[in-house]
């Protein structure tokens, strides 16, 4: 059905201004005032609310195939789209891990099937499928993945002849998640030596430390300046790696990175009360990082901001640190926490819009989306801003069925989502019976 949707505030390309919207099949046809309904369509009255372009997510862990204990493309889709993400791109470190074009498809086959959001999935790296990468299609891919420190699923790529022939040769987007390991190890059987397996997850960010995180990102960096590398750091969490990217706009860098939900939102004065529940890879850090990171979003030397969801269940979230896995759920709650942040002064409407719509689309290059513009895909999101609700874990809508945020209470709520031109989400309850669509990707 083809929607009009009438007296909204539409927050995009750096303005807030008043009026109406008509989305006809799939696009947005029409933006202006008093546009009158033609035909079969529904009608949304705003009532003043806000109008955002749909948040894209560029980094995200579905789980599916292999781990969907934890969660599935369609029930962390249908979080994403219960908190305003209508287009997510999707990590390797699936079992079995996405290493080939086959396995690489057959997630998209899923997805085409059962993602509630649009989807991109990236291609993995290990230390001996070059070949393999350099298949890929870059229209239809959003990237390729590197981690360049182990992680969940332990795809550590530590080859150095591995690397240099991946950023020499690969053509597209390289997303990299960087930690060394050698001070990883070193720092992990000090505290060993001290504690044992029992070493209180407080102790995270002095194992996977600044230096690891630095030394890293500096070596990716020489890296894609040495072979002209169109290079994005993942999950930036110090302030000294900050300083390491230049301002300006995304789209005129060769050189990107990302910030993520948990590292604005917490420190490590939180993992006293949240313990393991915080425990993410790269570690939240000091409130002095925290601020860092906030302050090179302000001014444009990180660029997009992410959520890095990764949800694992309570169960092996109670283990010992060494056995807990790192990573959290985050989907259903990143947009509701940018809004507490604009709410204490912190960021504009029109920034969290750059950092969550338009700049993920401009660095990715993604086809017709991120922008409220005529003609392009209706992925919208309609935001209450004086409508408080508290996270429960009745209304938690990832597979594990916890959050971080559980017991906060948001000052704002997303009413609407529209995927494609279809209501996803309305008032509190998914609309089932619908899917996203394949981006692409403007790369010849």
């Amino acid at each position: 059905m083809n929607t009009l949707i009438v007296n909204a505030k539409i927050v995009n390309e750096g303005k807030v201004t008043e009026s109406d919207l008509l989305i006809r099949h799939e696009r947005i046809e029409k933006i202006g005032s008093g546009l009158a309904p033609s035909g079969a369509v529904q009608v949304i009255d705003a009532g003043g609310n806000l109008l955002l372009p749909g948040i894209i997510d560029d980094q995200v862990h579905f789980r599916e195939p292999g781990l969907t204990h934890k969660g599935d493309i369609h029930s962390e889709s249908r979080a994403a789209v219960a908190g305003g993400i209508t287009s997510y791109m999707e990590m390797p470190n699936t079992v079995p891990q996405t290493l080939t074009q086959e396995k690489l498809e057959e997630k998209y086959q899923i997805a085409a099937a059962r993602s509630m959001a649009n989807y991109s999935f990236y291609m993995g790296t290990s230390n001996d499928n070059l070949e393999e990468l350099l298949k890929t299609d870059l229209e239809n891919t959003c990237g390729l993945k590197i981690f360049m420190g182990a992680s969940t699923g332990n795809m550590l790529v530590d080859n150095p002849n591995t690397l240099e022939n991946v950023f020499s040769r690969f053509p597209g987007l390289i997303a990299v998640h960087c930690e060394d390991e050698s001070v990883i190890r070193a720092n992990s059987e000090l505290y060993r030596q001290q504690f044992g397996e029992e070493v209180p997850v407080r102790f995270h960010p002095l194992i996977r430390s600044e230096e690891a995180c630095f030394r890293s990102s500096s070596f990716a960096i020489s890296l894609a300046k040495k072979h002209g590398t169109r290079l994005h750091i993942l999950h930036i969490s110090t302030g000294k790696e900050t300083q390491l990217f230049e301002v300006g706009p995304p789209d005129k860098k060769q050189i990107t990175s990302e910030a993520c939900i948990h590292h604005l939102w917490f420190n490590d004065q939180d993992y006293d009360k949240l313990g393991s529940k915080i425990k993410w890879n790269p570690a939240i850090k000091t409130r002095a990082d925290q601020e860092a990171v906030l302050q090179a979003v302000l001014h444009d030397r990180i660029d997009v901001i992410a959520t890095d969801h990764a949800p694992h269940t309570l169960e092996e979230k109670s283990r010992t640190y060494f056995k807990t896995p790192s990573g959290g759920p985050l989907v259903q709650h990143a947009l509701p926490a940018m809004l507490d942040f604009f709410h204490q002064g912190k960021i504009s409407l029109e920034r969290i819009v750059e950092k969550m719509s338009h700049a993920p689309a401009r660095m990715f290059r993604i086809r017709e989306r991120g922008f409220i513009r005529e003609g392009y895909f209706a992925d919208l999101v309609i935001v209450n801003l004086t409508a408080p609700w508290k996270v429960q874990q009745e209304n938690i809508l990832a597979k594990c069925g916890w959050s971080p945020f559980e017991g906060h209470t948001f000052r704002s709520a997303v009413t609407h989502t529209f995927v494609s031109g279809r209501l996803a989400w309305k008032e509190g309850k998914l609309v089932e019976g619908g899917t996203g669509q394949r981006l692409k990707f403007d790369r010849r």
